[in-house]
């Protein structure tokens, strides 16, 4: 499923999908089967990667310039980013360039990162898994269930109740308490430039 880092970017984009859009990011299969050069495909099968390009090419949206100050949704999860790299430093490290860095100095610039953004998360974000039990053990799908919270995968043939093995529990948000947003166009700063005189 894509290396460490592809995986961490992954997971900053789901974190605020799921806290601002309330769903998981549409594309998340697409970015790890690409790697494997296949795409999945509408009638369920998988597409070669070229095929799946030019699908994707034809369905882009247009591109989006920076949201105006004063679009709440857009302007928390950019006080949610800017709380990440205040006290975590991980916009610093997402687009640092760590080709040239040995593997033991990633390692340890990780563990500080992880350790920093963790706490970010605990003081203002509290989430949950969406599905109770242990990873690898058998897990049971009833009938109503939300498929933006649970997700088939595999043979899936029939109707609920779906009988198979929790890959992933998931996450959800159980609580959100952000501090008081700043006024104007500070809202969409995640960190100011610093500027040292003399």
């Amino acid at each position: 499923m894509g290396n460490f880092f592809d995986r961490i970017s992954l997971a900053v984009r789901c974190l605020f999908t799921v806290l601002f859009a309330g769903r998981l990011p549409n594309p998340i299969p697409a970015v790890f089967l690409e790697k494997a050069g296949l795409e999945p495909h509408p009638a369920g099968g998988a597409s070669s990667a070229g095929e799946a390009r030019a699908e994707r090419a034809e369905r882009r949206p247009a591109v989006a310039g920076p949201p105006a100050a004063g679009d709440e949704q857009a302007d928390r999860a950019v006080q949610l980013l800017a709380l990440l790299q205040r006290d975590g430093r991980l916009v610093d490290f997402l687009f640092e360039d760590i080709a040239g860095y040995p593997d033991d100095q990633v390692g340890a610039a990780v563990r500080e990162v992880h350790a920093s953004c963790r706490e970010v998360l605990r003081r203002y974000v509290s989430v949950e898994p969406v599905m109770a039990g242990e990873e690898g053990q058998l897990a049971v799908v009833n009938a109503g269930f939300d498929p933006g919270a649970v997700k088939l995968v595999g043979m899936v043939t029939g109707q609920p109740p779906f009988r198979g093995v929790l890959r992933h529990r998931g996450w959800r948000v159980a609580r959100v308490q952000l501090p008081t947003l700043p006024e104007g166009e500070g809202r969409l700063v995640i960190a100011p430039a610093e500027v040292e005189i003399g």
